[in-house]
């Protein structure tokens, strides 16, 4: 049976007809104009596609950070809260609990329970923090974007402990992030763009996503 093609603004996913658990014999494209038009979207961390590439579920993001201190500013790999309908659930304890405030200026971070993220940098620049622990953290809603489209179960909250790591980073730099350790910023003096590659080998996000701002070119 041949192959049926999706095609959205150049970007060209061939998928077999017969199933998903095929290994895929196409590439995904996607060009430098669909990654701007993604990030001309507001928010702050907007997942371009998610495909699937035979044993494992591969995703790339743009992640857009205003300066430090900017209103749009989140954790790293978080998104900004829906707005409207119903109060949310109180979010689950995660993480190291302290009855006392993390020292030292270190801001507050997140850590994916299964994804590993790699950060190419493509514009501006910060201090990124990694390593440490989340203390006193609080779990991705199971139904927020963060568990369900960008990086699934996740642990938001304060990063301590002797092994932070604090380095500027700068457009053409490359980090790569295992799964289970926090990462946040802690200075951006104007701006910072990246992309972020997403394998889920356990496939935690189990719907493919190609983002809308591609289906409407």
């Amino acid at each position: 049976m041949m192959n049926r093609s999706i095609l959205g603004a150049g970007l060209l996913v061939a998928v077999p007809a017969i199933a998903l658990a095929q290994s895929p014999k196409a590439a995904t494209y996607i060009t430098d104009e669909q990654v701007k038009a993604v990030n001309a979207t507001p928010g702050v961390d907007r997942q371009i596609v998610s495909v699937d590439i035979g044993k494992l579920n591969l995703a790339v993001g743009i992640v857009h950070r205003g300066a430090t201190g900017a209103p749009a500013a989140t954790p790293a790999g978080g998104a900004a809260p829906a707005g409207g309908g119903a109060a949310a659930a109180p979010a689950e304890p995660c993480g190291d609990k302290s009855a006392t405030p993390a020292a030292g200026g270190v801001p507050g971070g997140i850590y994916h329970d299964h994804q590993t993220e790699t950060y190419i940098i493509v514009s501006g620049g910060g201090t990124l923090v990694t390593g440490g622990k989340i203390v006193n953290g609080r779990r991705s809603a199971p139904e927020s974007a963060v568990t369900k489209v960008l990086n699934g179960p996740s642990c938001s909250g304060a990063i301590a402990g002797s092994d932070v790591v604090m380095k500027v980073v700068k457009p053409g730099d490359i980090i790569i992030i295992p799964a289970g350790v926090p990462h946040g910023w802690a200075n951006i003096p104007d701006h910072v763009d990246y992309l972020s590659v997403r394998p889920d080998p356990q496939r935690t996000i189990p719907e493919l996503y190609m983002n809308p701002a591609l289906k409407k070119q």
